[in-house]
């Protein structure tokens, strides 16, 4: 078998089951008799298993056995959880996350596990669980239906069986080997919609194929053939173990006996049960009504590389679009206008759907967070809740690769600096379990998110006593800072707070990367907090990063693009407005002061000749709360731009993040305000 071209896919769906395994132990751990979830969790390990066999990752799939072992034995009750048994299956889990991002970076996926898999096999044996508990079974009538039916299924099952069909329950049962269940599941369906039609699946048909079950399913089937013959076909699929056909008694559809059956049969298949599957209004024809299996939102795994090569051929088409459009205003043509004008109104859909398609929820990110906070809790000794609001929320692919990080530093800090002990909680007077908020929403053309926790916050006098230690700023100039621009000392670079350097947050580096990496995606940081009270981490990131609205301006024949998520707005401004505070020039804005940067002094501009005028164009942007001007010659207008990389040999140009290609073919650089505003 050449499994390469099944690779990705491996990697991705073994992440998706070890992120469910993540959050179902989480869960377990707050729910140590629901074995229901000890269920979930056996699932996707088994599935996992069988998906690491096929490919030929033995290490992977044989720890992932032991894990499954000990699950089944927490399944069938004879061991109980407890937190000692978590923390190996965490360790596990962790493990497996490892060996498959080593696959994922071209590696074999092998790792030392050997202590872990010596934990699995004592805490299997007995050693480390009480004493094994005798389950008790719940006898079934031996007419017990395992499917139970709506009134519209029992309609099409009495009315087919009217009309000369056979309606079969048919349990099919897969060997405990099978290590692709969804493919004998779908040969099995292959034969019988051959011969009759299927009523009704348990579990439903999207569970199957995502092997959400464990050997057995069950089919209500109506045929011509008859019971032995779909027994005989059922057994010749490979890997099938066992088949069962009986006839469905639709005489006890309206008894009571029915009733208590079909509740017996709901405790294995409640979920199912409770939401039956969307089925066609029935009809009385000749042949029996096919009542089809729900269905769900279609989706396709498609490669990012294939998204992004289709964003650039999209960028491309925005840069023609704009020359087309230079090109209709200068011939002034009618028909010309109309075809560009319907152009661009369909270009603008396919650009929704464009971008569209590249958003990521950030719950990619935030998933990874709970576990990482339970293993904080442990090695520092604190209670602490995880809170996520807003996981749902949709952030572009590039931002959120980009995002992980910084957020990991984050939550660390606040688990580390801010939570306090519960000793230290008690004696303020606060519950001993600290809670960290982690949410996420949008504003705008921006996505804000925001990390809050209710622990020490900011001791003021200490960051500046530090920052002034640290030559970051003067003692003159914190007499005039406000609250807000003390606590935001802590993302200067080199500046820490900690007594004892930790591994947990910071290793004493502090949180300028955190800064630079977020302005660098186009966004800002900032930090509100209130001593004993609490801290506010708020980070504004674009939506995307591929397609920007911009304004254009020129200074001497140059044009440039700035960014309209950073602009206020524009202004024409005297020179006598201009003043002088601290060798800067500035002008009161709405009874702010506002600093004024001269573009051309900062690119050089040259001038052919030099200019006294009386007026300047001025454009107000922002970055967080503070405001500067930036002095140009014009404004141009407004624009939709593709936002174009420098390249390898022009990096670190102050000011500059990158450059756009205009309609008329010339090139515009989009300035950095972030860089600008001090």
């Amino acid at each position: 078998m050449e499994v390469n071209q099944y690779l990705e896919m491996f990697i991705e769906e073994s992440k998706e089951h070890l992120q469910a395994c993540s959050e179902h132990l989480l869960e377990l751990e707050k729910n140590p008799d629901d074995l229901a979830i000890v269920g979930e969790i056996f699932r996707s390990a088994h599935t996992l298993k069988g998906m690491s066999a096929t490919m030929g990752f033995e290490d992977l799939a044989d720890l992932t056995h032991k894990m499954e072992n000990v699950l089944d034995a927490i399944r069938n009750e004879k061991i109980h959880v407890s937190p000692e048994i978590l923390d190996v299956v965490f360790e596990s889990v962790d493990h497996l996350e490892e060996m498959v991002m080593d696959i994922a970076n071209g590696g074999d996926g092998k790792r030392d596990v050997s202590s872990t898999v010596a934990q699995l096999k004592r805490i299997e044996s007995g050693e480390e669980a009480v004493p094994e508990i005798v389950a008790t079974t719940i006898e079934t009538p031996s007419e017990a239906y395992v499917l139970a039916y709506d009134g519209f299924e029992q309609t099409v099952i009495t009315q087919s069986t009217e009309q000369g069909f056979n309606a079969f329950e048919i349990s099919v049962r897969l060997r405990e080997d099978c290590l692709l269940k969804a493919a004998r599941v779908f040969m099995v369906f292959e034969i019988l919609e051959k011969d009759g039609d299927v009523i009704k699946s348990s579990p439903t048909v999207e569970k199957l194929e995502d092997e959400q079950f464990d050997q057995q399913f069950y089919v209500a089937f109506v045929t011509k053939e008859s019971a032995e013959d779909m027994q005989k076909k059922l057994m010749k699929v490979s890997e099938v173990e066992e088949v069962n056909v009986s006839t469905i008694n639709h005489g006890k559809f309206n008894e009571k006996e029915y009733e208590v059956h079909k509740e017996v049969a709901a405790t294995a298949t409640l979920e199912e049960v409770a939401t039956p599957a969307p089925t066609p209004v029935p009809v009385k024809t000749a042949t029996p009504v096919k009542a089809h299996a729900p269905v769900g939102n279609k989706t396709i795994r498609v490669n990012i590389e294939r998204l992004d090569i289709l964003m650039n051929l999209f960028e491309e088409l925005v840069i023609d679009r704009g020359r087309l459009q230079s090109i209709a205003t200068e011939v002034n043509h009618t028909e010309l206008n109309e075809t560009v004008e319907r152009m661009s109104r369909v270009m603008g859909d396919l650009q929704t759907i464009i971008l569209t398609m590249r958003m990521v929820p950030v719950e990619t990110v935030f998933n990874r967070f709970p576990k990482m906070i339970r293993q904080l809790s442990r090695d520092l000794n604190k209670k602490i809740n995880l809170e996520i609001i807003g996981a749902e929320t949709e952030l572009d692919r590039t931002v959120i690769d980009e995002i992980g990080d910084p957020l990991v530093h984050l939550i660390r800090n606040s688990v580390d600096h801010g939570i306090e002990n519960p000793t230290a909680r008690r004696a303020k007077g606060k519950p001993e379990e600290g809670t960290v908020e982690l949410r996420a929403y949008h504003s705008g053309n921006y996505v804000f998110i925001e990390i809050e926790d209710d622990g020490a916050g900011i001791n003021r006098d200490k960051v500046l006593a530090k920052a002034i230690s640290k030559g970051i700023v003067t003692q003159e100039q914190s007499f005039s800072m406000s609250d807000k621009q003390i606590n935001e000392l802590i993302l200067a670079s080199g500046f820490s707070t900690a007594d004892v350097i930790s591994d947990v947050s910071g290793r004493g580096v502090g949180l300028d990367v955190v800064k630079t990496t977020i302005e660098s995606l186009g966004g800002n940081i900032s930090i509100e907090s209130t001593q004993d009270v609490g801290s506010i981490f708020s980070i504004q990131l674009p939506l995307t990063l591929s397609i920007i609205s911009v304004m254009l301006i020129e200074i001497e024949k140059e044009i440039y693009a700035i960014p309209l998520s950073s602009i206020i707005e524009t202004s024409i401004i005297r020179s006598s407005d201009i003043m002088n505070a601290h060798n800067q020039k500035v002008i009161d804005f709405r009874g702010k002061v506002v600093p004024l940067v001269f573009l051309e002094e900062i690119f050089e501009v040259p001038r052919k000749e030099l200019q006294d005028d009386e007026f300047h164009s001025v454009v107000i942007v922002r970055k967080g709360e503070k405001l500067a001007g930036l002095v140009v010659d014009s404004f141009i207008g407004q624009q939709e731009i593709v936002l174009k990389s420098l390249g390898n040999y022009l990096t670190n140009i102050f000011a500059i993040s990158g450059a756009t290609i205009l309609g008329n073919g010339k090139v515009a650089l989009i300035v950095d305000c972030n860089a600008l505003i001090k």
